[in-house]
């Protein structure tokens, strides 16, 4: 998760086109698809050398400041109400706190493989959640036959790593059971940042929820004595360098790039992208195995996500206003 950021992209960005060359956008979503699918192999890597919290708390509070400082030089406005200052607290604590420490927790045992694929089912559960809530959108059969692939998708992922669990490891139920935790967090993160409405620029809650959640799991990692077990070496620090500058800042800013320049549609593309770059990167650089039914599992959830992501597109007739921002992926 760069930021795996469920099916919703950051709402306050202007939907503005200007004239830019064909080589610009390529590179673009090259940064968008390869960083933020690299960032779970980074956090694989990183997950073995430090704590779950001050992995988290290190790497946003890092990404929060550079970025509150980049905004600052744009000359955006940073300090708003304290209500709305909270609610970018808030989201930021469910979507990174939450979401964020889950994944990294999770993959100190589960693949970053399989970890991506599980959070790539974030936009189901976003969808499903929001067909039931006061003013939600009505999801067409495209959606619901989505929606019937994602979840039979997401057994056959969780199968194998269930039998193993259920035959005896309890470290990997564990995992498991934390990693469908920090989804269920980023979901409830993502709908209270759709629906939160901030005035705040993009970049700025982006910021904000950063340095939320970064500072949050810094304290609470200090508070459970972590630091002993957070280990400062050449892989620590590459993980930590490559989550901050390739997953946080060049990864989330291609993004919001994109958004400016190409329709919204053609932009939420790297959530079915993202998961196949990850598993491809854990085969090849952490040397993973999916399982059989794993592949099959991942192939389904890809399908799923682009036929609830069209569908959703083809639903909305009209374009909306763009209002606030969901923190991209595992960073």
């Amino acid at each position: 998760m760069e930021y795996p950021m469920a099916n919703r992209v950051p709402d306050s960005v202007p939907t503005i086109r200007r004239s830019v060359s064909t080589s610009s956008i390529v590179l673009a979503f090259a940064s968008v698809y390869f960083f933020w699918g690299s960032t779970y192999t980074a956090i694989r890597i990183g997950a073995a050398e430090m704590p779950s919290l001050l992995l988290a708390g290190t790497r946003f509070t890092l990404s929060g400041a550079i970025l509150l400082a980049w905004c600052r030089f744009r000359g955006l406005r940073l300090f708003w109400p304290p209500k709305v200052m909270l609610r970018m607290a808030v989201v930021g604590l469910l979507l990174l706190a939450g979401g964020n420490v889950g994944l990294i927790f999770a993959e100190r045992t589960v693949s970053s493989g399989l970890a991506s694929l599980v959070l790539a089912v974030v936009p189901l559960y976003v969808a499903l959640i929001e067909t039931f809530l006061p003013g939600g959108e009505p999801l067409p059969a495209r959606g619901w036959l989505g929606m019937a692939i994602g979840f039979c998708g997401l057994g056959a992922l969780l199968y194998p790593s269930l039998r193993t669990g259920l035959a005896g490891d309890s470290t990997l139920l564990l995992a498991l059971g934390v990693l469908l935790a920090g989804a269920f967090s980023w979901t409830v993160g993502s709908i209270v940042a759709r629906r939160s409405k901030l005035p705040a620029h993009t970049l700025v809650a982006a910021s904000w929820q950063m340095l939320a959640a970064g500072v949050f799991s810094a304290l609470l990692g200090t508070a459970l004595r972590e630091w002993p077990q957070f280990h400062v070496d050449r892989a620590a620090v590459g993980s930590i360098a490559w989550l901050v500058t390739g997953g946080s800042l060049v990864g989330y800013t291609c993004f919001i790039y994109l958004l400016e320049h190409v329709p919204v549609a053609k932009v939420t593309s790297y959530a079915y992208v993202n998961p196949v770059v990850a598993v491809l990167l854990g085969i090849f650089l952490l040397h993973e195995r999916p399982a059989p039914a794993e592949f099959a599992g991942m192939a389904a959830v890809i399908v799923a996500v682009f036929l609830l992501t069209t569908a959703r597109v083809q639903a909305s007739p009209k374009p909306q206003a763009l209002e606030e921002s969901e923190p991209v992926p595992a960073e």
